[in-house]
């Protein structure tokens, strides 16, 4: 199948990418900057040049990865979220349309889920977020659009028959948190795959089921996240004293870290449930915290990739 790969540089893009053709795909990379991965160098916003690389390439199914991203909210106007995020998915969605194709994977965001309310973590239980969780407030420009496209995914399936799925991933970034440094980098990201983070790996497998799934699972959303290994009847506990939680579950995980001079957080205030993709799309993040810790066991290298200097090619052409 000829797939048209958009945020082929970014850092999804470099390992789906290759994921798509080892499963016999043919992968049409297209970046606004150029990579090993990038076939055609432009942007989603200029809907003459999608028409012409649909035509020109015969374009069977579309990934849609290329975005702004919340770090980019400091670099560039509401204006050029609202045309990269909301008309270029549009751009894709129509063309994608009159093509007749069966199936269209969006790469959202959990991050949309986020209301300040939650966001400010003041109630006394750790917020369970499903795909069911709303009504849905994002708290800036990012998450507006990406909200928007997601209601545009919809819209095109319920009106054209597209198989449109809609990927709202947790936390695979690589470097360091832009907001949090109490932790450190590793430390940090280790602790999130008890709640919302998974590898970029992971990312790139899901949606490699998702674009294979399509036809049969129809429109859906999903959290795409490590499968967390609390459930619901423990939220109240999570945000009084995680650490009692998760040694429930891990009781080596407090030596371990120990080792390492790490921390374990005293207080989870949200959890992503990725259930839905597990039950309907068939998909289960392959590293979750159990792994990380066997790593800490073992000896070996993190499960994760960790890169305090890593700068994302969207921000190298803004500098």
């Amino acid at each position: 199948m000829r797939v048209l790969l958009t945020g082929s540089s970014g850092w999804l893009g470099r390992y789906l990418a290759p994921l798509l053709r080892q499963a016999g795909h043919d992968c049409i990379g297209l970046d606004v900057v150029a990579g090993v991965d990038t076939d055609i160098v432009g942007t989603v916003v200029d809907r003459a040049l999608i028409d012409r690389i649909f035509a020109d390439r015969g374009i069977e199914a579309v990934i849609h990865g290329g975005a702004l991203h919340k770090p980019d909210i400091a670099r560039y106007s509401a204006q050029a979220f609202i045309d990269t995020n909301v008309t270029g998915t549009l751009n894709l969605l129509e063309a994608a349309a009159q093509a007749g194709h069966d199936r269209f994977v969006f790469t959202s965001t959990t991050s949309l889920m986020i209301s300040q309310a939650i966001r400010d973590e003041d109630g006394d239980r750790a917020v369970w977020l499903t795909e069911e969780t709303g009504p849905l407030a994002p708290r800036n420009i990012y998450g507006v659009t990406k909200l928007a496209a997601e209601g545009l995914c919809r819209l095109y399936s319920a009106d054209h028959g597209l198989n449109a799925i809609v990927l709202r991933t947790g936390r695979f970034f690589p470097e360091e948190d832009d907001t949090h440094r109490a932790l450190s980098g590793e430390n940090m990201k280790a602790n999130e795959f008890l709640n919302r983070r998974l590898t970029v790996e992971d990312a790139a497998a899901a949606h490699l089921a998702a674009l294979e799934r399509a036809p049969e699972v129809g429109h859906d959303i999903f959290i795409v996240s490590a499968a967390t290994p609390f459930g619901p009847h423990e939220a109240a506990e999570l945000k009084a004293d995680a650490p009692t939680v998760i040694a429930r579950h891990f009781p080596d995980a407090t030596a371990l870290y120990a080792a390492r001079d790490w921390s374990l957080p005293r207080s989870i205030g949200r959890v992503y449930d990725a259930g839905h993709m597990e039950r309907r799309l068939g998909y289960r993040c392959a590293t979750d915290f159990a792994a990380v810790l066997a790593a800490m066991r073992d000896g070996t290298e993190m499960p994760f990739a960790h890169d305090a200097d890593y700068v994302s090619p969207m921000i190298s052409r803004a500098s």
